[in-house]
């Protein structure tokens, strides 16, 4: 119940943003209030306050979301149970001429239960002046008539019934295709209608937007909730509910965290008698949680095929996503620090101050941190009706904060494939996200499964400093050592990411590699590494303008696996153009012959290489490309001198 605590607890501590009304990639959401749900309606009714029609439209695709009110049946109604919402409806429900115009319904009509329910919140002592205008014209039973004479908002054939699907035998009748079957997938029947109350005087607040309305429902629905029961999540003695909300994805998500309808299959069957005996959990407390997970989802989720990736605090709501990586913590950060000559550590000072900042966010007011903690969650559905909590963990905000740290820090490294606000490829220094990491692993056009196992797999290696699986550490490094079969982008993406991958595994084992170039370290793998990318660099300066591989990266695969033959074929290879370079290939020359120099005699070898090639490799590569940009910069002042 841990997961259901912490979600009822951010409700409570983020209460007065309830209805408020948030956007997120052009697309509105709220906080839904106790006893509501969102649905997406097609036409909008206005009723003047007097309970009269005033006029109709069908509403365009981006505005369809609507928040209603919504009883715990409805909340869960499916086939054909009746179970109607408790003011906005499917015309079946809502027009009492519903059959006049050729509705087919099976037993019971749905409207004498819908309309006897609103009559009941009109009257009652809780009732809003909006619903009971709403209630006083629909009692009438003409909303299908006045759809139809205004402005064509539904359509009928000759024979005065619903037309179901447009055809072109309409034309003759219709000139104009009616919008309503632009928006509608099925036919009119299924039209979701919402009902809006039009004041000459004053425009009213929309009724699916008014949190009198919200209240209004919510004080008279608490009179109609069931027994008591002890709540497993709350502690208290309050109603409790066996229907749970769905919907917790998006607004067609129709799997459910809790359910017990499966009376005979084995649900509960043979362990308890009533599925309240395994666990109890009261109405409110269950709205409240899933409103949280609703809200959290559509405020800051990152959704992978069916798979929720979410991290959120209990009250700070802000907290560093794990799923992101370093320059997404701090953008305006991260360029400028690889500017400087020691990248590292004057990353580790920059990164040091945005981790601070970040604490400044979680701070109680007072200067310290306050108590509540920091939730990670991973939903999944398997089939259409039920979900599962794939992963979760509630830490410290300063233990999930060192975490987060320690993470960025030990996968630190320079990478070139980001983009700005401008759509510019930007240069920062610090730990992929695992989405980079998946498709690094398993190539761009790798499916959404895929993906949403590896990052998932990733997440205890952040959260709980676990090792990174070797399988992953694998695949990486031997995509970056077959450049030939990547365009250059992916395999320079590919390659700084293996390099991260391969400094945190190190890491582990208590070996210390940097980005920065060390020119003593003896290991054999680093040391062949360093001598691919002075002939890489050596060749690349010769071809000029020629934008194709060179040698070094045509061999690159070959060489990780048998080092001293391919060795010699490059350096074959490389002779025409250390000749074309004249006296300038003496630098490069002197380059291999100091790294060939530390090498031991028993280590220049076939033995295949070590991740570690990747980093001398990156690490020799950048050095010179530094050097050559320092050499520029020095020539340019002189000549301006």
């Amino acid at each position: 119940m841990s997961w259901l605590f912490n979600l009822y607890e951010t409700y409570e501590s983020n209460i007065g943003r309830v209805g408020e009304v948030e956007m997120r990639n052009e697309r509105e959401f709220t906080l839904l209030p106790v006893s509501h749900t969102t649905q997406n309606a097609h036409i909008e009714v206005l009723v003047t306050e007097e309970g009269t029609f005033h006029s109709a439209r069908v509403i365009d695709k981006g505005d369809t979301s609507t928040l209603i009110p919504c009883t715990e049946k409805s909340a869960s109604r499916a086939g054909s149970a009746i179970a109607p919402y408790p003011l906005h409806d499917k015309l079946s429900y809502v027009a009492g001429d519903f059959v006049t115009f050729g509705g087919k319904i099976k037993g019971e009509e749905p409207y004498e239960t819908y309309i006897h329910e609103l009559q009941n919140w009109a009257e009652s002592p809780y009732a809003h002046p909006k619903v009971i205008s709403i209630y006083r014209y629909l009692s009438k039973r003409a909303l299908i008539h006045d759809l139809v004479n205004y402005n064509n908002t539904l359509v009928v054939d000759e024979n005065n019934l619903l037309i179901d699907k447009w055809d072109n035998k309409y034309e003759g009748r219709y000139p104009v295709k009616p919008s309503i079957f632009g928006i509608i997938a099925g036919d009119q029947t299924s039209a979701f209608v919402r009902f809006n109350v039009y004041s000459p005087v004053s425009p009213l607040t929309a009724v699916w937007k008014d949190q009198e309305v919200y209240r209004s429902f919510v004080d008279y629905y608490k009179e109609k909730l069931g027994d008591e029961d002890y709540c497993y999540v709350t502690g208290e003695i309050l109603p409790n509910t066996e229907r749970h909300a769905n919907k917790i994805r998006n607004s067609a998500d129709k799997a459910k965290l809790i359910s017990s309808n499966d009376t005979s299959g084995f649900t509960f069957r043979g362990r308890f008698v009533h599925s309240r005996d395994a666990a109890s959990i009261s109405y409110e407390a269950s709205q409240k949680s899933h409103n949280a997970l609703k809200w959290l989802i559509n405020r800051q989720g990152k959704p992978i095929d069916d798979r929720v990736f979410i991290a959120w605090g209990n009250d700070s709501l802000y907290i560093p996503d794990p799923m992101e990586d370093s320059f997404a913590l701090d953008p305006e950060v991260m360029p400028t620090v690889v500017l400087k000559s020691n990248t590292n550590q004057a990353w580790a000072s920059e990164f040091g101050k945005a981790l601070d900042g970040v604490k400044n966010q979680l701070t109680d007011g007072k200067g310290t941190l306050s108590q509540s903690d920091v939730n990670i969650m991973v939903l999944d559905s398997a089939t259409t009706g039920r979900m599962a909590v794939l992963y979760f963990r509630n830490m410290d905000k300063d233990l999930y904060l060192d975490k987060i740290t320690y993470w960025h820090m030990a996968c630190a490294w320079l990478h070139r494939y980001r983009k700005d606000d401008q759509n510019d490829y930007v240069v920062f220094y610090g730990a992929p996200a695992p989405r980079d990491i998946a498709f690094a692993a398993h190539g761009p056009r790798a499916g959404d499964k895929v993906i949403k196992s590896l990052m998932e797999r990733m997440l205890p290696c952040i959260i709980d400093g676990a090792k990174i699986p070797q399988d992953i550490i694998s695949s990486v490094t031997n995509r970056a050592s077959n450049p030939v079969a990547l365009e250059v982008w992916e395999w320079e993406k590919t390659l700084s990411i293996a390099c991260s991958l391969i400094k945190k595994h190190l890491s582990e084992r208590q070996e210390e590699m940097e980005l920065a170039l060390d020119e003593h370290n003896d290991d054999r793998s680093y040391l062949f590494g360093r001598m691919l990318a002075v002939a890489d660099v050596l060749e690349r300066r010769a071809l000029g303008e020629e934008k194709r591989a060179t040698n070094a990266i045509r061999y690159m695969n070959a060489f990780s696996r048998h080092p001293e033959r391919t060795w010699t074929t490059i350096q074959q290879a490389i002779q025409p153009y250390q000749t074309r370079l004249g006296r300038e290939a003496m630098y490069w020359t002197k380059i291999i012959d100091e790294i060939g120099f530390r090498f031991k005699y028993e280590d220049f070898n076939n033995t295949p290489l070590s991740g570690k090639y990747l980093l001398g490799f990156y690490s020799q590569r950048h050095a010179l490309y530094q050097s050559k940009k320092k050499d520029n910069s020095d020539e340019n002042k002189e000549n301006n001198n």
